[in-house]
């Protein structure tokens, strides 16, 4: 075993008297020693029911012959870091949650891993990880929260809060509406209910094959999340016994796979960072074309908020994604899984037991998957955007450039009401490096849609969108303004003309013009000169490449 190095022999005498220290009992000092990564915390709903499932999967590692470690990971809530200085830390804490899962568990020497995680970037953290340190390995996401309530109608998270900001503001909605929405709309434990980002990425590291059958939407809140808890705990023993580490898992066809059950979802925009993030880690080139190419030839079938009507939970009773793999079968690999059971025999064994949440590939939402990457002058390297997002008059679209240097500047323009039909936001100086950190841009999106201008108003950014995000809203234009791309010199009423249909994004400009203004640009100063921002900001690679550290 790989932990032998820490305690055999008689040079290991010190470090066997350390690990009797900790309580290990002599009859325990020979099984496989399995590091349990747990991002606990009292802050983030989706991590807050964790100690319950880190009694399961204590459990479980004992029932199947290991001795387990457990160690903390920190984790943010993007839902709380949204919209002021806390969200440049967001995306930058993956990084930072890869580099201690990978530190532990190589300092220590353990023989596994079992990842417990739940939320944005702690899931995508761990999963680097886990290609780096290449180790036996299952990923548990905590579960999803059941939908909040209210006078008879069902809640979730972004479209009855963050999009009540918007329908306030316009007068829609009292104060008396805003206070029953922010105590009924997340009702207890759980990552938020629709397919934002932390449920996207549960589903496509269920898809990857890194955890188990239906632990992606089985809910936080439900005694089967526990039995998936107790079964990750015991079967990381045996992938120890049988040497399956991530790589032999996370190939090629795997990523695949787990993009198209994200095509077929209509999954948050961060997966575009993150998977080509993991797939680095994990020793497999995934350049940007492969998301367009497999949308492409991938139905969307299954119409979940925040563009949709469906929730986590009636994708769970559904059939999960073991019966989203059964629709897709004839489309997806035939890949080994942590369970032991291939993608096709996941396929064949599951019930998919409401055909409406889940719709047979001829009956989908939309032919195409739910993402395109964009090109043009605008975005030479690439852009992003949620394609089953936005309605069908938005997905051809010009208008003027309105151009903020910030999320601030961008959002209080929004909140006075000079933006108008006709136009398009452009917030810049917002990417990995500019930001520095990508924020989200959920604010200014969600209240342009609770104002009702997503039919008439289109968002553009080198920054990032929540999963929450909807409507004609562009976002990971690269190279960045900070880099001295395109985007760093539109002017208030430049033309932008979008055509989703036909991948471009465009600033109708003379390549001459264009080329004047870039020569004539001079890049500004960091918004942030000290501390780990500042170190990010110097390595952190462009957004079309996962906007990953380097160097």
């Amino acid at each position: 075993m790989r932990s032998d190095i820490i305690k055999e022999g008689v040079e290991r005498l010190p470090h066997r008297a350390l690990l009797y220290a900790t309580g290990i009992p002599r009859s325990e000092i020979n099984k496989p020693f399995i590091g349990v990564a747990t991002s606990f915390t009292d802050i983030i709903p989706g991590h807050i029911g964790m100690r319950d499932l880190e009694r399961f999967i204590e459990k479980g590692v004992h029932t199947g012959g290991g001795y387990p470690f457990f160690f903390g990971v920190p984790g943010i809530c993007d839902g709380i870091a949204m919209g002021h200085r806390g969200m440049h830390y967001s995306l930058p804490s993956r990084e930072l949650i890869a580099d201690m899962v990978e530190t532990v568990a190589e300092a220590h020497q353990f023989d596994g891993l079992l990842l417990l995680t739940n939320c944005d970037k702690i899931t995508p953290g761990m999963l680097m990880a886990a290609g780096r340190v290449n180790i036996p390995t299952i990923v548990v996401t905590a579960g999803p929260m059941h939908s909040g309530h209210l006078r008879g109608r069902r809640l979730s998270l972004v479209n009855d809060t963050f999009e009540a900001i918007g329908k306030y503001r316009k007068g829609l909605i009292g104060d008396e509406e805003i206070q029953a929405l922010e105590m009924c709309a997340c009702p207890g434990v759980g990552s938020c209910q629709g397919m934002y980002t932390a449920n996207t990425m549960a589903c496509v590291t269920e898809a990857l094959g890194m955890s188990i059958p239906y632990c992606a939407t089985a809910l936080a809140s439900e005694a089967e999340k526990r039995r998936i808890a107790f079964e990750s705990g015991r079967r990381v023993v045996e992938l120890v016994e049988k040497g399956v580490t991530p790589r032999k898992i996370m190939t090629r066809k795997a990523f695949e796979n787990a993009i198209r059950v994200d095509m077929a979802l209509g999954g948050s925009t961060n997966t575009v960072l993150h998977i080509p993030a993991i797939a680095r880690d994990a020793g497999v080139r995934l350049p940007l074309e492969v998301f367009d190419d497999l949308s492409r030839t991938t139905p969307h079938i299954a119409d979940m908020l925040p563009g949709g009507k469906h929730y986590l939970e009636d994708l769970h009773y559904a059939g999960g994604i073991p019966a989203v793999l059964r629709r897709l079968k004839d489309l997806i690999h035939n890949t080994p899984t942590v369970s032991g059971m291939r993608t096709h025999r996941i396929a064949d064994s599951a019930e998919i037991s409401d055909g409406e949440v889940i719709r047979p590939l001829e009956k989908a939402h939309h032919r195409e998957g739910w993402i395109a990457i964009l090109r043009g002058n605008l975005a030479p390297q690439g852009a992003v955007v949620k394609q089953s997002a936005v309605s069908r008059k938005m997905m051809r679209f010009e208008g003027t450039a309105r151009v903020f240097d910030s999320e601030e500047a961008g959002m209080k323009a929004i909140l006075d009401g000079t933006i108008s039909p006709g136009d398009v936001v452009v917030i810049r100086y917002e990417g990995p490096k500019g930001g520095p950190g990508m924020r989200e841009m959920l604010s200014p999106t969600a209240t342009i849609a609770g104002m009702g201008l997503s039919e008439s108003v289109a968002l553009i950014t080198d920054g990032r969108f929540s999963g929450g995000t909807r409507g004609p809203c562009i976002g990971h234009i690269s190279p960045e303004a900070m880099e001295g791309g395109p985007l760093a010199v539109i002017r208030d009423g430049d033309r932008i003309r979008i055509d989703i249909p036909d991948r471009r994004i465009d600033a109708l400009l003379s390549e001459e013009e264009l080329q004047r203004r870039l020569a004539a640009w001079k890049q500004p100063e960091p918004k942030i000169k000290k501390g780990y921002l500042s170190r990010y900001a110097r390595m952190v690679s462009s957004a079309a490449s996962g906007a990953v550290m380097e160097g």
